[in-house]
């Protein structure tokens, strides 16, 4: 599972040694996730340095030199290794200071092609690296987008999925201009990409076309947005509206993206949470939210189309920097298994009722009282899940047939989605995920709301997309889990 993160400071003077110091961490925040290569790219001295104040030339092509990219098979150590071993031969200014600046980083999972500086991200769309991106996920018809490429003329040099995105980028890019006088938009570029991609995903683009500006996209992977104002009285929770964050408005902030909370909880804890289709455009210091919609320009030019905007709050985190960090122990997972007898008791806090006799205790769980009835009256309770959740759901699966006395099934996501399994407006499925975000776990969610079933979740990470996009649903409460082999959440579902 890849990690993503990227940093955009704007009008707050950061020097590059400070910005390449945020994208390593950020990464290090990632490392749990598994990995076998890692990746970063910053900018040139070009197109950071000038004041955003100050009138933008007619040809913003002139502004950008191209972008600088690092990339290491093995661990982020050895990533910082070669950056700075490439720093001195090169002789590149580590205290330069940038008045604006976006940079991003990946830490990646070999699925497509061997670990190898080649085949790691960001991934470019060619020699002077007009596109980067960075990617979470697979991308299912990219031997189609590759053959089509390869018959325009671009060559690859990976073996991965991901380098037709940022290629086709660059086709969407010198099409529309060799059409055209009028400059292309980096969202309109990036929401015609996404039109030709199939999977699922989550995207961080940069383009020395476009300085200092980075788009984030989803479908399917997490992804989220971190905002720290730096006159901390503007981002108090209110919605997102085009008129005031696209505005110049000269409001010094930085701005992080990542596929994990834990990456940017040290910066800050108002975040978005993006959705599936939502195209995230950090530019000048706004930020604005399109929608994607795959009908859009079908019968038409689809660049000359016009996508929904979307107004979006910000929400707070509910964990704080000692949660994500090892104290004492070695190891996450010695410091977990040690956790456990406290995450036992902050899961069953609040739920266990003691009333006057034995015989009156009972257990609440307030989210499922309102869907209690339709319940019981299920013709079967279907769990779901992957791996450990799937274990824990069966472990459970006597306790609960014998209290509700409801024929209780099994289900492993992805079998299900391979055969089409039936569900039926009756049944009742639950979705056991501890992070909330697991892949096979999200699309059999999908598949089980188009036939009608009660979705009920079971997950440890409030606001993830199968507690937002489930009927009601259970939140463990058992705390961070960073270590990759599960303790305290498998424990709480027991």
């Amino acid at each position: 599972m890849c990690g993503i993160f990227a940093y955009l400071n704007y009008n707050v003077n950061r020097e590059r040694r400070y910005i390449l110091q945020v994208l390593f961490n950020g990464l290090r925040r990632l490392e749990y996730r598994g990995y076998d290569s890692a990746g970063i790219s910053i900018d040139d001295y070009f197109s950071v340095s000038r004041n955003p104040n100050t009138p933008q030339p007619s040809s913003i092509n002139s502004l950008s030199s191209s972008p600088l990219v690092f990339r290491q098979e093995g661990n982020i150590e050895s990533l910082v290794k070669s950056v700075y071993q490439e720093v001195a031969v090169t002789e590149l200014n580590l205290e330069e200071s940038f008045t604006t600046h976006a940079g991003i980083a990946h830490t990646r999972w070999a699925t497509h092609g061997v670990p190898a500086p080649r085949n790691s991200h960001p991934q470019t769309s060619g020699s002077g690296n007009d596109f980067l991106v960075v990617h979470n996920g697979v991308i299912t018809n990219y031997e189609v987008l590759k053959e089509t490429l390869v018959r325009h003329g671009f060559t690859f040099e990976s073996e991965t999925d991901t380098e037709v995105i940022p290629k086709l980028a660059k086709f969407v890019f010198d099409k529309a201009n060799e059409e055209g006088d009028q400059t292309v938009a980096f969202n309109q570029v990036v929401l015609e990409v996404m039109r030709h991609l199939e999977g699922a995903y989550a995207l961080i683009f940069k383009s020395r076309h476009y300085p200092n500006e980075l788009i984030a996209c989803k479908r399917g992977s997490p992804l989220l947005l971190g905002v720290k104002e730096l006159n901390d009285d503007v981002c108090n929770g209110s919605a997102f509206h085009d008129a005031k964050f696209l505005s110049k408005n000269g409001n010094p902030k930085e701005l992080f993206l990542s596929s994990d909370a834990n990456a940017i909880i040290e910066h800050t804890k108002k975040v978005l949470v993006i959705e599936d289709g939502e195209v995230v455009h950090l530019k000048e210091g706004g930020v604005s939210i399109l929608k994607f919609n795959n009908d859009k320009g079908r019968n038409g030019d689809s660049l000359s189309a016009r996508p929904a905007s979307v107004q979006r709050a910000l929400s707070i985190l509910e964990m704080e920097v000692e949660q994500i960090n090892k104290g004492k122990y070695k190891h996450y997972m010695q410091k977990e298994i040690h956790e456990q007898p406290e995450s036992l008791t902050t899961t069953m806090r609040g739920r266990l009722l003691r009333g006057g006799s034995c015989k009156a205790k009972t257990v609440l769980l307030g989210g499922l009282k309102d869907h209690l009835k339709t319940i019981r009256r299920s013709r079967r309770i279907v769990f779901i899940g992957c791996g450990t959740s799937y274990n824990a759901a069966l472990a459970a699966r006597p306790i609960l047939e014998e209290l509700s006395g409801v024929p209780v099934t099994m289900e492993i996501a992805s079998d299900l989605l391979d055969r089409q399994g039936p569900i039926y407006r009756e049944d009742t499925a639950v979705f056991v995920s501890q992070s909330g975000e697991t892949a096979d776990t999200l699309l059999a969610l999908e598949y089980t709301l188009e036939n009608g079933a009660l979705c009920v979740g079971i997950t440890n990470t409030v606001g993830s997309v199968i507690a937002r996009n489930t009927h009601c649903g259970v939140h463990i409460n058992a705390g961070c889990e960073i270590g990759v082999a599960s303790t305290k959440i498998k424990s709480e579902r027991y």
